[in-house]
C-alpha cells in the first residue's frame, strides 16, 4: 500500500511523518523553538486554553520543532510558563501549580522573561523563541493588543497583525470595509444612547461591537429593547451594533488560508440547538469535551452547488480585504439561495481544524505552516527612513516655536 499523498506532509516507505520544507530553522539546523499563548482577560479565556492545549500537544514530535513553551495569560493579565501536557481542569479555578511567572518586557531584547529560583538565589532567564503561536480569542488577545506587544518585543506571531486583528474584531468597521468592496452583507447601524432608530424594521439582532464570538447578542422585538439592553447587558459597554434578524437564515462559514498559496476549507453548516433557535449562540459554538471541535454541524454543508461556488468566490475577497495572515474563519448568512457576508473570525476557535477535511489537512501539518508563516511572512517592518535629523537640525528654538 502506498504511503497517503497529504498536502504539506509527506510519509517515507514505513509510512513515517515528515514536513516537505523546512520550518524557519535556527542557523546550524537547530529545531525552532515556540512559544504557544492561550488565555487572556477575555470572556472567551476558558475556550482559548483549550485551543492552547491542543496546539501544544500537536507540535509534540512534530518534524523541525524542539522546545515548546506554553505561555498561559490569566485572566488578571499575569503571565506564567506552564507544564506541558496539562488537562484542561487543572485551569478551571485558576493559574496551574507549578506554574512559572513571567514578564514580557518591550523593546531590544525584549521578550519573555522568567524568574527562576536555583541554589544562589533567584535569577531571571529570557525564553528564547523563534516564533509564537497565538491562541488567544477576544479581549485583547485577539483585538490587536497582543499583537502590537509582540511587534515591538520583535517576536514572530501567527495569525492577524494589529490592523487585521482590529479590523476582525470591530463589527462596524469590518461592515464598512465589506460595504465598500460592494459585496453583500445585512445592514449593521451602530447602536448607542441617543442613537437615531434604523432605517430597517424590527425585530432585531443586538451585539457587541467589539467581540469574537457570539457572547452578548441577543434578539430583540424593537428598537426601544434594544437601547435598554445597552445598560442592562455588560458585554455592549464598549459598543454596540444593530442588525435585521431574519429566521429563515442559517449560518454557513469557511476557514481560509494565504500562505503559502490562498487555500480553502470545507464549507460549514453550524446547527443551532434545539428547534427554536434564534441564533448561533456561545455554547453551540463552544460548549463541548473539546470546543468548536465537537459542536453540531453538517460538514460538508449541504447546499447548491451554487451556493458554495458564491462562498469560494467571496471568501478570498473578505480575506484580501482584511488582510488574513494565519488562519481565518469566513461567517456568511443564508437562505439557501443569496449569500449575506457576516463576520470574520480571525483566529478561530481549534484554529478551525475540524473544517481541513477537503483537502485534508492534520492538525500537526497546519500548526507547522502556521509558524512557517510567522517566520517568513513578517506581520510588521519598522522603518526609520526619512528621519535623518534635516528637520531637528533646522528646527531653532523651542521655545520661540511656543511663544
Amino acid at each position: 500500500m502506498k504511503p497517503p499523498k497529504i498536502r504539506g506532509l509527506s510519509f517515507d516507505d514505513r509510512g513515517a511523518l515528515g514536513i516537505s520544507g523546512a520550518i524557519g530553522l535556527r542557523a546550524g539546523g537547530a529545531p525552532a523553538r515556540v512559544g504557544v499563548i492561550f488565555g487572556g482577560p477575555s470572556p472567551e479565556h476558558d475556550v482559548s486554553i483549550l485551543t492552547g492545549l491542543q496546539a501544544a500537544r500537536g507540535l509534540r514530535g512534530a518534524p523541525n520543532i524542539g522546545e515548546i513553551h506554553s505561555l498561559y495569560w490569566s485572566k488578571t493579565g499575569e503571565w506564567f510558563e506552564v507544564p506541558n501536557g496539562l488537562e484542561a481542569a487543572e485551569y478551571a479555578d485558576g493559574v496551574p501549580a507549578s506554574s512559572t511567572p513571567l514578564r514580557l518586557s518591550v523593546g531590544a531584547g525584549g521578550g519573555f522573561v522568567a524568574r527562576r529560583g536555583g541554589r544562589f538565589g533567584a535569577k531571571d532567564e529570557h525564553l528564547e523563541i523563534d516564533a509564537t503561536l497565538i491562541c488567544c480569542h477576544g479581549g485583547p488577545g485577539e483585538d490587536g493588543t497582543l499583537q502590537g506587544v509582540l511587534d515591538l518585543c520583535g517576536i514572530p506571531y501567527s495569525g492577524p497583525t494589529l490592523a487585521g486583528a482590529l479590523i476582525g474584531m470591530d463589527k462596524l468597521a469590518f461592515s464598512a470595509l465589506v460595504a465598500s468592496a460592494f459585496l453583500q452583507m445585512l445592514p449593521r447601524v451602530p447602536l448607542y444612547d441617543g442613537s437615531p432608530p434604523p432605517s430597517f424594521p424590527g425585530p432585531y439582532i443586538v451585539k457587541p461591537r467589539f467581540g469574537g464570538s457570539s457572547i452578548g447578542i441577543e434578539v430583540v422585538s424593537n428598537y426601544d429593547s434594544a437601547r435598554a439592553r445597552l445598560k442592562a447587558n455588560s458585554h455592549l459597554k464598549r459598543g454596540a451594533v444593530l442588525e435585521p434578524y431574519q429566521p429563515e437564515l442559517f449560518d454557513l462559514q469557511v476557514a481560509v488560508r494565504m500562505w503559502p498559496e490562498v487555500q480553502l476549507s470545507a464549507v460549514e453548516k453550524p446547527l443551532r440547538s434545539g428547534a427554536g433557535g434564534e441564533i448561533l449562540g456561545y455554547s453551540d459554538k463552544y460548549v463541548g469535551s473539546e470546543g468548536m471541535s465537537t459542536a453540531p454541524r453538517e460538514l460538508p454543508a449541504r447546499i447548491q452547488p451554487e451556493l458554495e461556488r458564491q462562498i469560494r468566490t467571496v471568501a478570498p475577497e473578505v480575506a484580501n480585504l482584511c488582510s488574513v495572515r494565519g488562519i481565518a474563519r469566513i461567517d456568511f448568512l443564508s437562505d439557501g439561495e443569496a449569500l449575506y457576508v457576516n463576520e470574520i473570525n480571525t483566529i478561530p476557535g481549534s484554529l478551525g481544524r475540524h473544517l481541513w477535511i477537503d483537502p485534508p489537512m492534520p492538525f500537526p501539518a497546519l500548526l507547522l505552516e502556521l509558524l512557517s508563516e510567522a517566520i517568513a511572512r513578517p506581520s510588521v517592518a519598522y522603518s526609520t527612513s526619512g528621519a535623518d535629523g534635516s528637520v531637528l537640525r533646522g528646527a531653532g528654538s523651542i521655545g520661540g516655536k511656543l511663544a
